[in-house]
């Protein structure tokens, strides 16, 4: 048996969320990819060249990014081999020209820029050192751009999936259309957003919501029992997506690999990039974000939440509700900043905000918390 040897890397629905290896082949029509199975050949796939959209992409910014299908049978497939995309640049149709010149010339554009800084940074082991001394959040924050969205969306669904599969999901009623439309009028308010927020409702007495990388979100309904509105609850999701947008969660999986992983990915590392992505998996469900990241959240989420034309303060009488657990506990010694004080500090940042009437919910929130077993209070 002829033993299989990809050139090429291919993500979808159905395939691994580290990317499934593929031998790429360019015909006349098309491409032809076989994908591997059990160390030989396995399925193929031909795909027309009409099918495809033309991009540069990959951590170092070098491989040729091409994209088909829709929904369930979206895929992308990175070309890295310059034997390969040159052989598809001969034989692509004229209508894939421009893009692939738009996407040779990012390429050149952004090898450019990398000589220029490895130029000024000459190899100086004394310069790195320091630079690892001093700067390392500097550096989690270049080794997180080099990462595809793409790819962080497959390490958190990964995550994700496994964690809803030991969970009461709620897929229906008051609660999860009051989730869905909060999400879709926070959505609305990101500009180019390149996440397709996917928010989960499970059934648990927790007071408490998560982010996971790549758009993926789980409110517990303990959350939705404690909170007095839809406006509170919208704080807590606005301070949840804004975690996803500004890639909170790949900075702290990043930072905690260590400086050498950092310093890999940096420089272009694609196969440790994918042996990251095999390992962490469910201890993206036990990482904690730090007080910078809190803060940023909230301030960015009282934001989005501002723009959406949903009432802020919601988001404010919530932390406050959340304040009454902070009794005795001093601020310097926890990671995450008191309740208190995160209230009192997006009083301050509301304050400075024009003044604006806010818009309904088409949801009654007593409806709402009736339907998760919440008993409506006595008028007195």
């Amino acid at each position: 048996m002829t033993k299989f040897s990809p050139n090429a890397l291919c993500f979808g629905e159905e395939l691994p969320a580290s990317g499934a290896p593929c031998f790429v082949q360019v015909e006349g029509h098309g491409l032809t990819i076989t994908f591997e199975r059990d160390g030989g050949e396995g399925a193929q796939e031909m795909v027309p060249f009409p099918a495809f959209s033309v991009s540069a992409g990959g951590l170092d910014h070098d491989h040729l990014v091409l994209k088909w299908g829709e929904a369930e049978r979206a895929r992308t497939l990175y070309l890295k081999n310059p034997h390969l995309i040159r052989a598809f640049r001969d034989a692509a149709p004229d209508h894939l020209s421009q893009p692939f010149e738009q996407a040779a010339e990012r390429v050149r554009q952004v090898r450019h820029r990398h000589r220029v800084m490895w130029g000024t940074v000459g190899g100086a082991i004394a310069a790195v050192a320091l630079a690892l001394w001093f700067g390392a959040d500097l550096l989690v924050e270049m080794a997180v751009s080099r990462i595809p969205v793409e790819w962080e969306q497959k390490l958190g669904e990964a995550a994700y999936r496994d964690f809803l599969s030991h969970q009461e999901v709620i897929k229906e009623g008051p609660a999860v259309k009051a989730v869905e439309e909060i999400t879709q009028r926070l959505a609305e308010q990101v500009p180019n957003n390149p996440y397709k927020f996917q928010v989960t409702v499970v059934k648990s007495d927790v007071v408490n919501a998560f982010a996971l990388p790549g758009g993926y979100v789980v409110v517990f309904t303990g959350l939705m029992k404690k909170a007095e509105s839809g406006e509170e609850v919208a704080g807590v999701l606005g301070h949840e997506l804004n975690h996803v947008l500004q890639r909170h969660g790949l900075e702290r999986i990043v930072k905690n690999m260590g400086v050498m992983a950092v310093v890999a990915i940096i420089v272009g590392d694609q196969q440790g990039l994918i042996g990251l992505m095999r390992q962490v998996g469910v201890e993206l469900l036990t990482l904690k974000f730090d007080r910078a990241q809190e803060t940023e959240a909230d301030l960015t989420g009282l934001q989005l939440v501002y723009r959406a034309k949903i009432d802020p303060a919601g988001m404010i009488t919530f932390f406050q509700k959340l304040s009454e657990k902070d009794d005795g506990r001093l601020e310097w010694l926890s990671t995450h900043p008191m309740s208190s004080a995160r209230a009192e500090r997006l009083k301050v940042e509301l304050a400075a905000l024009p003044k604006r009437s806010p818009e309904p919910f088409t949801f009654e929130w007593t409806t709402v918390q009736s339907s998760l077993g919440v008993q409506p209070v006595a008028a007195p």
